[in-house]
């Protein structure tokens, strides 16, 4: 039972770095932005357990044509937790980004979220209809449980997303990173092969423990049909047929089906959960295309 709910935990991580971004004048107990450069807006959030640190690259690349927005949720990594301390955290996430949007005079933004912050993006387009641009989510399905099993529903995995929750508050960072390397073995390699380089930069337990249950128990998928922004789905693929990489087209295809716009769908081949990271050239591409 204790490795299934350490598997269940290393489902989604960010790579270990250290925080880049330092709060802009925007005041907020749940989302820290740093807005830099000049020109169309673009607005980057990161995933579980990462700050803005993992857009680095992505920022260096379009901040000499872009105006990017570089988020961090308040919890994760150095960042105290603030208002993320207690209750939900996605769903105050959004809401908060939303009213930046207004604040900061943002016309239509782009926006980009990885993992958790690829639910955060589909929130935010969701809510904010015109307002958006155009979304573009990585390795991010409105429903994580689908990306494992087509047919999973909230009711399947409430008890162990509970139970995941409550391992994380338990065992803590260094009892999770100790039993990484065994992390797949009981999901079958399904969790570790398919949500790869799982580093990640911690936070506040409960920050931490929420965000997770929220990631495996949230289902957006009713709520995509609001999406007006077109939106573009990035993700890792392998051409390897052992790897759950290379049958993860169809999954991925499903979980965005009820868009009233159809998505793009592009697979970064060699490229797991942290595709910005694990492949920045193609990536990088990528969001060029998504950007002209």
């Amino acid at each position: 039972m204790t490795r299934i709910i350490l598997s269940l935990l290393f489902l989604l991580w960010g790579p270990t770095l250290a925080l880049a971004a330092s709060p802009a004048a925007f005041q907020s107990d749940r989302i820290v932005v740093e807005a830099r450069g000049a020109g169309p807006d673009v607005i980057l959030i990161p995933g579980l357990a990462s700050t803005s640190a993992v857009w680095k690259r992505t920022a260096d690349s379009l901040d000499d044509r872009y105006r990017v927005h570089l988020v961090t949720v308040r919890g994760f990594g150095d960042v105290p937790a603030g208002g993320n301390g207690e209750g939900l955290i996605s769903g105050p996430a959004a809401a908060e980004i939303r009213r930046y949007m207004v604040e900061a005079g943002l016309t239509r933004p782009a926006v980009i979220g990885h993992s958790m912050g690829g639910q955060i993006a589909l929130r935010v387009a969701a809510d904010a209809g015109q307002r958006v641009g155009r979304v573009m989510v990585v390795d991010a399905s409105p429903f994580f449980p689908s990306l494992i099993s087509a047919g999973a529903t909230t009711g399947d995995v409430e008890p162990l997303a509970r139970l995941a929750y409550q391992g994380l508050l338990l065992f803590g960072d260094e009892a999770l990173k100790t039993h990484a390397g065994s992390m797949g073995a009981d999901m079958g390699g399904a969790a570790d092969s398919l949500f790869g380089t799982l580093g990640w930069q911690g936070g506040d337990r409960r920050t931490l423990a929420q965000g997770l249950y929220e990631v495996m128990t949230v289902d957006l998928r009713s709520r995509l049909p609001a999406i007006t922004a077109p939106v573009t789905v990035v993700y890792g693929w392998s051409a390897d047929d052992r790897s759950p990489r290379s049958h993860i087209d169809g999954l991925f295809r499903a979980g965005y089906r009820s868009l009233r716009t159809p998505a793009a769908f592009e697979r970064i081949e060699g490229a797991e959960h942290m595709v910005m990271i694990d492949q920045p050239r193609r990536f990088q591409a990528a969001v060029e295309r998504f950007l002209r």
